[in-house]
């Protein structure tokens, strides 16, 4: 997660009337076709507004991802193409805070049926205090550093129930843009909720009772997480999963680590390994995958969202002694 890049206004304008003539493979004229039988053309920013679109829409929608799997979404640029082709869409699921170029492009395109996933629950503040470190360990609470920044936490989909109540959201917005179907779109957000619900039982029946509570991430990710299950994330260096952490915090981690009994360096899949597995061995400490899940790809431990869930909640238990 490097410098995150804006498009300028201008240039997302200019696409988007370049994009009129450009239409994507997967749109659809109106909502009168949808009733005969076409699918109504989704754009979803990044994998986890991908996940609810296709589990919600099922066979009535046709879904687009912005974000290739493998790419870091937060760096994400979009082409002319792109930025025109949203314009197109039937409807946009988004999560603004994540990716300022789709912010900004979907500000842009005009398409009546444009959901913001952030304003379906309620987001958090999990950013630095005024020096940039908190140093008032609670359990329970996500900690920020150095280089973090202050504000709203976007990645309510590592919390189970906010993820939920996100789904219940769409749903409704689903039913709305293609009300032919609103019976389809209501069952299967009945069926995605179930799931969600007992992933979160699975989550607060595993987490009970643990060694530990604290872990160490190299990507500060995990806020929601840490706070729903009664846990102390500790971030490296703050938002950038591959930033070199500063002498001063190794030096904080390595007594964190040593004062809750941590026993893991947590690393994403899209991101370096280096500054975890180099911390890891300067502290004595091992390491493994806690996945952001911003995306899906080959290497990821799981097919989809509930299955990667299942194993970061498996690589949790491990590295917190769960009993």
């Amino acid at each position: 997660m490097n410098v995150r890049r804006l498009i300028p206004t201008t240039a997302v304008a200019g696409a988007v009337a370049l994009g009129l003539t450009a239409l994507s493979a997967c749109s659809s004229s109106d909502a009168a076709d949808h009733a005969g039988g076409d699918k109504l053309n989704v754009v979803a920013s990044f994998y986890p507004m991908q996940f609810l679109a296709e589990r919600i829409g099922g066979t009535h929608v046709s879904v687009t991802q912005l974000t290739k799997p493998g790419v870091e979404p937060h760096d994400l640029d979009l082409t002319p193409r792109q930025i025109g082709g949203l314009s197109e869409a039937d409807y946009i699921l988004f999560l603004k805070g994540v990716q300022p170029a789709v912010d900004d492009a979907v500000g842009q395109a005009g398409v009546e049926n444009t959901v913001d996933a952030a304003e379906l629950t309620t987001l958090e503040n999990h950013g630095a205090e005024v020096d940039g470190h908190d140093h008032g360990h609670e359990e329970g609470e996500e900690h920020a550093h150095e280089g973090e920044e202050a504000g709203a936490d976007p990645h309510i989909w590592l919390d189970p129930v906010k993820y939920a109540e996100v789904a219940k959201g769409v749903g409704k917005s689903l039913e709305k843009a293609d009300p032919g179907h609103a019976a389809d779109y209501r069952k299967n957000t009945d069926a995605l909720v179930t799931e969600l619900n007992a992933l979160n039982t699975a989550y607060e029946t595993g987490l009970r009772n643990t060694a530990t509570k604290t872990f160490i991430t190299t990507h500060s990710a995990f806020g929601y997480l840490a706070e729903r299950y009664g846990l102390t994330q500790e971030g490296i260096a703050g938002i950038d999963p591959e930033a070199e952490p500063s002498p001063a915090r190794i030096n904080e981690i390595h007594t964190v680590a040593s004062k809750n009994k941590a026993t893991t360096v947590f690393f994403e899949t899209l991101a370096s390994d280096k500054t975890a597995k180099t911390l890891a061995k300067d502290l004595g400490l091992k390491t493994d995958v806690l996945d952001p899940l911003e995306g899906i790809t080959y290497s990821s431990k799981g097919a989809d969202y509930l299955e990667v869930m299942k194993s970061n909640l498996a690589a949790l238990q491990k590295a917190l002694g769960a009993k």
